[in-house]
């Protein structure tokens, strides 16, 4: 199994506004060192061949963020370890904070490639229900093991924490 991560961060401005320069004169960047990073399988692109984009994120200045990594380490090695962290750190600048999760993480099988639809479901579900092992966050202790394939979401999951 994979690790599958959805993020989304709602932009205080148009990429190509000034206020956004710093962000978006990085974003090329940045994406090259995930792509480099142990254990990065995939990332959602503009030409990519995934589904039509998920209506929940329609706003222009919502971007959304999907990947998947071969383990929870590599993508922590990326976040927390590599010149991405200062981004992080400085993201009030370029973004409103959201009043729900922004980001979710589910484990999908080899060769299964996310696309919107199932990030915003698994996001959705974070936010209606907790954490699951169908949709967590660094905070929770859910590996591939935890996963049964014919459980759906359901409020009788219950996050070991």
């Amino acid at each position: 199994m994979y690790l599958a991560q959805l993020n989304v961060a709602q932009a205080k401005a148009p990429l190509d506004h000034a206020s956004m320069q710093e962000f978006s004169d990085n974003l090329a960047p940045i994406n090259q060192l995930a792509e480099s990073s142990d254990g990065f399988i995939w990332r959602s692109t503009d030409d990519s061949t995934e589904a039509a984009p998920c209506e929940a994120f329609a706003d222009p200045q919502l971007l959304v963020n999907m990947s998947v990594w071969a383990s929870v380490d590599g993508l922590k090695q990326f976040m927390f370890k590599t010149h991405h962290l200062g981004f992080m750190q400085r993201k009030q600048l370029w973004f409103d904070k959201l009043p729900a999760a922004n980001h979710v993480l589910w484990w999908v099988p080899e060769g299964h490639l996310p696309d919107q639809n199932e990030g915003w479901q698994r996001l959705k579900h974070l936010r209606d229900e907790g954490e699951t092992a169908f949709a967590f966050t660094f905070r929770s202790k859910f590996t591939a093991a935890d996963i049964n394939p014919e459980i759906r979401p359901s409020s009788e999951l219950t996050a070991v924490v």
